[in-house]
């Protein structure tokens, strides 16, 4: 079901919803059947799910648990689930830790001790359903309005004091970065971690996400971006562009660094904002 905003620019709908994000997930929840039958069916056992073994086998709840740490992709991976809810997360040689994906850190944190079950308390229950809703809106929003998901967590999700190494660590942080910094992401997610690292870390100027201001504008720069090339390049980047060594002043970047030597497209990104 389209949210009553879809029709317009991704900008103008960003700058809409980041004013009460969750206000526009509840109202979007009432144009969803699928989401209203999922968020009922997980209130209405959560209470009875005292271990791994039943959320595992709950599938209707598992689907709302996984889908508020943002790892619904992960609903038929009973394995990987299964480690993350019964080793100890802190442990150096626990999956959750070897992962350094951070959703995985969050759940396994939240749902590795069943000494009490984690969904005993009717506060996390809501918590985890908010969250659901809010990440099943964002999915919805991107599909409608490509980035626009994306950009909206990276708003919620960002920190200002979070560094390079939180941002390698979760895929939809990752993806604005590297479409803000420059590279393809197709291109950049080919290479191995410490290039990502030593090339993203190049680039990414973290000072710039040290706001509020600083990370709505960043997120509205990536929406922009993607207006300007909605599609990635079908011509493979070499390593000497990806680095930046082209002799280039015109690439993506250039946009928002004022390094450009034309002025239209940095008149472009002032329009779209």
């Amino acid at each position: 079901m389209s949210s009553s905003i879809s029709a317009m620019p991704a900008i103008p709908q960003y700058v809409s919803i980041i004013k009460d994000e969750d206000s526009s997930a509840n109202k979007w929840e009432k144009t969803s059947v699928s989401t209203q039958q999922a968020v009922a069916a997980f209130k209405q056992d959560a209470a009875t799910i005292k271990t791994p073994e039943q959320l595992l086998k709950n599938y209707k709840a598992l689907k709302v648990v996984l889908g508020a740490y943002g790892m619904s992709s992960a609903i038929g991976e009973t394995a990987v689930i299964q480690k993350l809810m019964t080793q100890d997360p802190t442990s150096s040689t626990s999956l959750a830790q070897t992962s350094g994906n951070s959703s995985w850190k969050a759940f396994a944190n939240a749902f590795s001790d069943w000494t009490t079950s984690p969904l005993s308390s009717p506060d996390t229950v809501q918590s985890i359903t908010q969250s659901y809703l809010t990440n099943s809106y964002e999915d919805s929003l991107q599909t409608e309005t490509p980035g626009l998901g994306d950009a909206l967590y990276f708003t919620r999700t960002a920190t200002t004091d979070m560094t390079l190494a939180n941002v390698m660590s979760d895929p939809k942080l990752l993806k604005v970065a590297e479409v803000v910094s420059g590279f393809d992401t197709t291109q950049f997610g080919a290479l191995d971690y410490d290039q990502q690292v030593r090339l993203l870390g190049s680039k990414l100027d973290m000072s710039k996400l040290s706001t509020t201001k600083g990370i709505q504008q960043f997120a509205q720069q990536y929406l922009a971006l993607l207006q300007i090339h909605p599609t990635a390049t079908t011509t493979p980047a070499s390593m000497l562009t990806l680095y930046g060594g082209d002799g280039s002043t015109t690439d993506i970047l250039s946009l928002f660094t004022g390094n450009s030597s034309s002025d239209s497209s940095s008149s472009l990104y002032s329009a779209l904002l």
